[in-house]
């Protein structure tokens, strides 16, 4: 994606330096929505283009990917009614040995947790794949908790301000991995998958693969393509690991929680994460 040229304040250079220094203060900022209504997708992915050359150049490592909003059933909650994306970090990202974590949430702007289907790719993708050989292009699944926050206050927003906003992506923690090879029906599983989500012992939520999309593998390749048309310059890498939205909705997070998840299917390792200060 070309870098604009223009530099008033709702240019993608200004909204990214804000976005950035709010970031690094976890703290709250104005939708650039507010600042421009024209404010749209393209102008919102040449901003966070921005953001991710500012943290390569500062010395940060893409690993991958995180997809939001593919969730249908919570689109209506927060008035966001197509999916984003954002690069995920090595400073962000992390792959677990156990099935359990401990995060910290300094840093972090009203954090929320997220359990997700996360994949690997083994080779790069190309748009147009079906189901059948994008699975081929995989190494391994896993289950993940995603922290998502955002700076803008109380979660109002545009789907433009969300991309602009690191594509809400806060922190990742990925389970055992399991190689691909284990599934021979690997998005039908996933789309059956059964998810619920307990938070010091008590059931809060549950959900179904299937409401991402109609299954994450299914959101992965609708992606794939999507990356094709807004961020054809975001490398889609062997390697990268691709979060692919909740399977429930967001629960807001505070320090000395301990959540954990029950999935339905056995191959995957179900989570537990306690969170501290």
């Amino acid at each position: 994606m070309a870098r604009s040229p223009w530099w008033g304040q709702g240019s993608p250079m200004s909204v990214a330096a804000r976005l950035l220094q709010a970031y690094d203060a976890g703290g709250l900022t104005r939708l650039p929505s507010a600042d421009d209504a024209a404010f749209d997708m393209r102008a919102a992915f040449a901003a966070a283009d921005e953001t991710r050359r500012a943290r390569i150049a500062r010395g940060e490592k893409p690993l991958g990917y995180k997809i939001g909003f593919t969730n249908r059933s919570i689109w209506d909650r927060y008035g966001v009614h197509q999916p984003i994306w954002g690069p995920v970090w090595d400073s962000t990202t992390a792959l677990l040995g156990t099935s359990t974590a401990t995060v910290s949430l300094a840093g972090l702007s009203q954090p929320r947790l997220e359990p997700e289907v996360v994949f690997a790719f083994a080779r790069a993708p190309r748009a147009g794949m079906g189901l059948t050989e994008l699975q081929g292009c995989l190494d391994w699944v896993a289950h993940g908790f995603e922290i998502v926050h955002t700076h803008f206050e109380d979660w109002r927003f545009t789907a433009a301000d969300t991309v602009a906003d690191f594509a809400l992506h806060g922190r990742l923690r990925v389970g055992p991995r399991v190689p691909v090879q284990d599934w021979r029906t690997l998005a039908e599983d996933m789309a059956a998958l059964q998810v619920e989500l307990l938070c010091d012992g008590k059931g809060v939520d549950r959900g179904q693969g299937a409401v991402v999309l109609d299954g994450p593998l299914n959101a992965l390749r609708l992606w794939v393509d999507a990356m094709a048309e807004f961020t054809p310059d975001w490398p889609i890498r062997p390697g990268d690991v691709v979060t692919t939205g909740t399977i429930t909705d967001a629960w807001p997070l505070r320090p000395g929680q301990r959540w954990q998840t029950r999935l339905s299917d056995s191959r995957l390792s179900a989570l537990t994460l306690k969170t501290v200060e």
